[in-house]
């Protein structure tokens, strides 16, 4: 696979206290890596260095121009409750992720319409497009981000714990479809819940301050304590659960 984005000896800090180390990390095309590890581990900032929301100390970032550029990167991030307050339509926040493609000074015409329609319909929520944010559960609110996420046709789709607000309805079609995505552009996703993810991915990086990368969507308990990442794997019967040990 050819390489997207290489981090290399990227080191980041908040307030002093340092979040990452010298991380070293290749994205390739193609790839589905979960990004797991403790909380405060650094996998937020991990992303957020990628999408240049946050600067590292020390380190340097590097695109493969002729694969991707910063604007061809999808963004689904964490949720929070009151996400979904503001009156906006439905529609109008997955035009929003056309905005950064245009001009300053081009409109949305019907192309981009036509465009955020199908996107909607291809997630199963076009029924939703007139409905304002504050009208929606946390599944359906999480659909419509991801559709602003998507809308653009990234190469690369960074997703921050996106099985946190999917309905149970939903959560079997939600992992099937990035699967399918993944046919189309690269994804990271950040996740606690191994157990599930293990099914679709094909690699993981395991984040606590320090990166290692596990080329392997099978990963044991023992290759997850080398790696410094406490998460312990547990299955009951074919259903495969998972806890984080104190940290």
């Amino acid at each position: 696979m050819d390489s997207l984005i290489e981090l290399k000896n990227i080191s980041a800090s908040y307030n002093g206290a340092v979040v990452l180390n010298n991380v070293n990390f290749t994205i390739r095309e193609g790839d589905f890596i979960g990004v797991i590890g403790p909380n405060g581990g650094g996998k937020t900032t991990l992303l957020k260095i990628i999408l240049g929301l946050v600067k590292p100390v020390s380190g340097d970032i590097i695109f493969n121009r002729e694969k991707i550029t910063p604007k061809k990167i999808g963004y689904l991030p964490q949720m929070a409750e009151g996400d979904g307050n503001f009156p906006v339509s439905v529609l109008d926040v997955v035009l929003s992720g056309l905005m950064m493609l245009k001009k300053d000074t081009a409109r949305m015409d019907r192309n981009d319409k036509e465009k955020a329609e199908e996107t909607l319909k291809d997630l199963g929520i076009y029924h939703l497009r007139n409905k304002t944010l504050n009208m929606l559960s946390g599944g359906e609110l999480q659909r419509v981000y991801l559709s602003r996420a998507l809308v653009g046709s990234p190469k690369l789709l960074l997703l921050d714990e996106p099985g946190n607000f999917v309905d149970t309805s939903f959560e079997q079609g939600f992992y099937d479809k990035l699967k399918e995505l993944n046919r189309e552009m690269t994804i990271l996703m950040v996740s606690h819940d191994v157990g599930t993810i293990s099914a679709f991915v094909k690699s993981f990086a395991c984040v606590n301050r320090k990166l290692h990368f596990h080329d392997s969507g099978r990963i044991t308990t023992g290759q997850l304590k080398a790696y410094d990442c406490p998460i312990q794997l547990i299955a009951h019967g074919d259903v495969p659960h998972t806890v984080l040990k104190n940290h």
